[in-house]
């Protein structure tokens, strides 16, 4: 199936990490998250509006660690779906689970780009380095929790270059989560 080349696709890399820049604690734990500050200006969001919010991707993209913490941690994705980037073979008893190896910018582009609208990188770290690599990505929504954690999976370590970004929008929430959406300026030659 391919969708009308009038609504171009765009792939989100969207990230939460602790404001020293940490994805997941060295135990690979995502309690920290769970925030207990309170911003009095912060937004707060209605169910309605996650969920018509979350119901606008169309597709996710994740690594394998990622796939089997989301899997560990009760599949917050629905039926919507989702790609998991493996480097081994893999099975899932979800249907609306896909399961990939190989060459990503093929991949991105001439199949998921053509079947899916709206498409989220939801992690882990080496994909998401990979995504940024390979000019791969349009935006990236970051998402930080008030939070130190010293230590971890940090999300934008050693990405080699220089990648220049536009800031598109921020939020400030309720529970002192900050989120900043940039875009990615696509660049030739930089380092």
């Amino acid at each position: 199936m391919s969708r009308p080349d009038k609504f171009p696709s765009k792939v989100t890399i969207h990230m939460v990490s602790s404001l020293d820049g940490y994805a997941a604690s060295r135990d690979n734990n995502v309690e920290w998250m769970n925030t207990k500050d309170r911003y009095e200006q912060g937004i707060i969001l209605t169910a309605e509006e996650i969920n018509a919010y979350l119901a606008s991707i169309d597709c996710y993209i994740m690594g394998a660690k990622t796939y089997e913490h989301a899997l560990e941690l009760g599949w917050p994705y629905g039926d919507t779906p989702v790609q998991v980037v493996t480097r081994q073979p893999r099975s899932s008893g979800k249907d609306s689970v896909s399961f990939h190896s190989g060459d990503l910018t093929e991949w991105v582009n001439q199949v998921l780009k053509t079947r899916y609208r709206n498409i989220w990188l939801v992690g882990g770290p080496d994909l998401v380095r990979q995504f940024i690599r390979l000019n791969l990505a349009d935006e990236i929504i970051y998402t930080i929790v008030p939070v130190l954690i010293g230590g971890g999976y940090p999300f934008f370590d050693a990405i080699a270059k220089v990648q220049p970004l536009h800031l598109k929008d921020q939020r400030a929430y309720a529970n002192g989560m900050v989120e900043l959406t940039y875009e990615i300026l696509k660049t030739d030659g930089l380092p």
